[in-house]
């Protein structure tokens, strides 16, 4: 019997709205993972180190290339997994759908064997790389070497988010993602400060929350995949890896996982480069992207909404719905970036208060959160803009817009103004710099896909 699938026939302004919402949701517990650990972090004390809690800030933010990275390959994987899989399912090819599932649960067990090498080889050869305070190495070695270890629950989460998401269950994907969220809330402040008898185990207590409540986001994702995602067969013998499902996969998805990366890369470059200015600096960066986190975030859910409504319509060659697609999502990314601009230039001041550290680093945090959300509206374009281009196949162009507005600009600008005068307030505009360039390239991509691509997918 033929399954009807909501990506096909539902309004595409009611699906963006309903698929997206529950993503949002989802990307925004997500940032839940990195603020609450920060939050909880910045109120660490001891009575023999003075203001460790900014150091072990500064530990957070050099690990946190890491699992940028980290979850730049799980989520490049997921955007190649969704984009093939939703194709497959608009197709209503089903052995195919689930010879893609398959895989890509194939593939998350060899990206947690990477990582699980990292965790115990090389996580101390690349924290040297950025700082030689042994404070913080010693901190951040601790907490990253947890998170590499037991990191299986991240990454197998996000493939399996993925599969939930490609069949428009996103509402369990968020339910998954909540209950892990909150656990590792709950955790924090027990296992950071020792209560109810625990040990007390500072950043390392942080690393522990953070693991388990992902370990409790794969479970629950696996057990609503294998009972609800009817319309994949969940066999072991999908499992067995096929080269061509793989090449298929990661021919969106190593583009996607390379544009992902830039931003672990980005962040490994400004650490060393605002490191040049001072540790304060680095410290206040560290706040600013974790607090920016949940507006890109936001902005993301629109997009992994985005990627299926268009690349879905784009296999049933149904033009009017993939130029649907485009609109609201372009138009939806944009009002979620206007108000995350707005939110942060109002409450910049009391939302660096909210962590406890030296007036230094605050203020350095309020300049960052003034004067980077001044490229927002660009950035949502930008990030739309890339969600297109992997739905339709063009993951190479949303390599090369990525790669301009996080490195070729960035970079090298943020270097420049490390040589300014007032290089604390001038190394935040490489940010908005890099985002209105990349923006002006978007356009014109997007124009030369609506002529040689959408406009001659025939009239329905």
């Amino acid at each position: 019997m033929e399954m009807k699938n909501k990506m096909g026939y539902v309004p595409i302004n009611k699906l963006m709205f309903t698929m997206g919402v529950p993503m949002i949701l989802s990307m925004v517990v997500q940032a839940f993972y990195n603020i609450v650990d920060t939050f909880f972090i910045s109120n660490i004390t001891s009575s023999s180190i003075a203001d460790l809690a900014d150091y072990a800030i500064n530990a957070l933010t050099l690990a946190f290339p890491i699992q940028m990275l980290m979850v730049a390959i799980g989520v490049g994987t997921g955007v190649g997994v969704n984009s093939l899989l939703s194709k497959y399912l608009g197709e209503k090819n089903y052995e195919k759908a689930s010879l893609v599932a398959g895989n890509a649960i194939f593939t998350a067990i060899c990206m947690y064997i990477l990582f699980l090498v990292f965790g115990f080889f090389g996580v101390d050869i690349f924290l040297k790389s950025q700082t030689s305070n042994e404070l913080v190495l010693s901190l951040g070695s601790s907490y990253l070497k947890l998170c590499c270890i037991l990191s299986f629950g991240s990454i197998g989460s996000m493939i399996y988010e993925k599969l939930l998401q490609s069949t428009g269950k996103t509402h369990l994907s968020t339910i998954a993602q909540l209950a892990g969220a909150v656990t590792n809330i709950i955790l924090d402040p027990i296992l950071i400060f020792g209560l109810f008898g625990l040990p007390k185990m500072d950043i390392v207590g942080a690393a522990l929350a953070t693991v388990i409540g992902q370990i409790l986001t794969l479970v629950l994702d696996m057990i609503f995949h294998y009972y609800f995602n009817r319309e994949i067969d969940g066999k072991l013998v999908y499992l067995k890896p096929n080269k061509k499902t793989i090449i298929g996969i990661y021919r969106v998805g190593i583009p996607a996982i390379i544009m992902q990366s830039l931003m672990s890369v980005m962040s490994y470059g400004i650490n060393i480069i605002y490191g040049l200015v001072s540790e304060t600096a680095v410290t206040a960066f560290g706040i600013y992207y974790k607090i920016q986190q949940f507006v890109f975030f936001a902005a993301f859910g629109i997009n992994n909404a985005m990627i299926p409504i268009i690349a879905f319509n784009y296999g049933k060659q149904d033009k009017k719905r993939v130029k649907d697609g485009i609109k609201y999502g372009i138009i939806y990314t944009l009002v979620l970036m206007a108000i995350g601009l707005l939110f942060l230039e109002i409450f910049a001041e009391p939302l660096a208060k909210v962590f406890s550290l030296n007036q230094d680093s605050t203020k350095m945090t309020v300049l960052a959160l003034q004067i980077v959300p001044l490229g927002y509206l660009f950035a949502g374009a930008n990030i739309a803009f890339q969600g297109i281009y992997q739905a339709l196949g063009f993951g190479i162009k949303s390599l090369i817009l990525s790669l301009v507005r996080l490195i070729i600009v960035t970079l090298p600008v943020a270097w420049i103004f490390t040589l300014f005068s007032n290089a604390d307030m001038m190394i935040w505009w490489a940010f908005p710099l890099g985002e209105l360039i990349a923006f002006i390239l978007g356009l014109y991509f997007q124009r030369k896909i609506n002529q040689n691509c959408i406009n001659k997918i025939k009239d329905n």
